[in-house]
C-alpha cells in the first residue's frame, strides 16, 4: 500500500496505471522507464481512451524509491504486487490503511489523484502545464480545481478598487515595451496602444504598398 499511494500522490496517476505499473516492457502493463524517468501510464496493448492515460516525467523523489524497489529486488513484475503476484485491486487494502489512519469522510484510491491535482494548483503550477502531467484536459481541471490556484480570480480582486476601465491586455503592452513611460496610467497606455493600431497609413506608405 505504501508503494501504491506514492505512486498515486506523486504523478496523480489513477488507480488502474498504478496496479499495472512494471519496470518490464510486457503486455497489458504500463511501462516505467527507469533509465528515461518516464511513465507511460496506458499499459501496453490498450486502445488509448478519453481517460488520457499519457506518459508523464517522474517525480526526483519518487524515480529514486522506484530504482531502488527494483535494485534491491524488493519487487518482481509490478511495482504493487502481492505475495510476488500483481494485484487486481487495492480497495481493501487502502481502505484498511484509511481505517488505521483514521481518516474521515470519504477517501478512495482516487482521492490520491484529487490531491495531486490539488497541491499542483496550490503551487501556481499553470493550468496547461499540470493538466499535462496529471493527464487530464485543461478544462476539467481549470473547472475541478481552478479555485486553488494563487492566481484564480486575482485579476478581478485588484481591478475592482480601480477607477479607469479593466483592459486585460495592457498588461501584456506594458510587459512588451509599448509603454516608454512606467509612471503612465493604464487608461493611457491603451489608449495609445489602441491608437497605433487604428491609425491610418502615412501617404506615403500607402503610395508604396500602391505600387506593388
Amino acid at each position: 500500500m505504501a508503494r501504491f499511494i506514492l505512486i498515486g500522490l506523486y504523478p496523480g496517476t489513477r488507480a488502474g496505471a498504478i496496479a499495472a505499473a512494471s519496470p518490464y516492457r510486457e503486455l497489458g502493463h504500463s511501462y516505467v522507464d527507469l533509465e528515461r524517468g518516464i511513465f507511460c501510464r496506458r499499459p501496453i496493448g490498450k486502445r488509448a481512451t478519453k481517460k488520457r492515460q499519457t506518459p508523464a516525467p517522474l517525480p526526483p523523489r519518487l524515480l529514486a524509491h522506484m530504482r531502488r524497489w527494483k535494485d534491491r529486488k524488493l519487487i518482481s513484475t509490478c511495482f504493487v504486487e502481492f505475495n510476488g503476484k500483481p494485484v487486481a485491486s487495492v480497495k481493501k487494502g487502502f481502505k484498511s490503511a484509511v481505517d488505521l489512519a483514521k481518516l474521515s469522510g470519504k477517501v478512495t484510491p482516487h482521492t490520491l489523484r484529487h490531491w495531486a491535482a490539488t497541491w499542483l494548483m496550490q503551487h501556481g503550477v499553470p493550468i496547461w502545464e499540470a493538466a499535462g502531467f496529471l493527464g487530464m484536459s485543461p478544462e476539467v481541471l481549470q473547472d475541478t480545481y481552478g479555485h486553488h490556484h494563487p492566481d484564480h480570480l486575482h485579476g478581478a480582486a485588484a481591478a475592482i478598487g480601480q477607477k479607469a476601465r479593466y483592459v486585460s491586455v495592457v498588461k501584456s503592452v506594458v510587459d512588451s515595451g509599448t509603454a516608454t513611460d512606467e509612471n503612465k496610467k493604464c487608461k493611457e497606455i491603451w489608449s495609445e496602444w489602441q491608437d497605433s493600431n487604428l491609425r491610418p497609413l502615412r501617404p506615403e506608405r500607402s503610395e508604396h504598398l500602391l505600387t506593388y
